[in-house]
């Protein structure tokens, strides 16, 4: 049995994507909300955390304001990469939590409250 822990997060960021043939190749900003779940297993004797855990949630808080939140807030993203799509943030903050030695097992970033993308390992 597997047992996932989920935290949600925010930040505001502008970016533009010249290749767009819409609106979007103007630069235009979004209010980001995204959701990291981390995910142990557990066996009969209980989760592998000594305490019943999978992970404390203010942990799982600091080490994403300070990977990701604080690398993105109020930031121009074209100057952070090359081409800042919603899938490409994603990825690269998927790559940068599970650097910071999260066990992750999803990862959802809106860019808009009704458009979102999702990574699973």
């Amino acid at each position: 049995m597997r047992t996932r822990v989920t935290r949600s997060f925010a930040f505001e960021a502008a970016h533009q994507l010249p290749w767009h043939p819409g609106k979007c190749r103007r630069l235009h900003g979004h209010n980001y909300r995204f959701e990291v779940t981390v995910e142990r297993p557990v066996d009969q004797n209980g989760p592998l955390n000594e305490n019943g855990i999978v992970l404390d949630f203010d942990e799982l808080h600091e080490v994403v304001h300070r990977e990701v939140v604080e690398r993105y807030d109020h930031r121009y993203l074209n100057d952070l990469m090359e081409n800042p799509t919603a899938e490409l943030i994603a990825g690269e903050v998927w790559k940068q939590l599970e650097a910071a030695g999260l066990a992750l097992a999803r990862l959802r970033l809106w860019e808009t409250p009704d458009s979102s993308v999702e990574l699973l390992p």
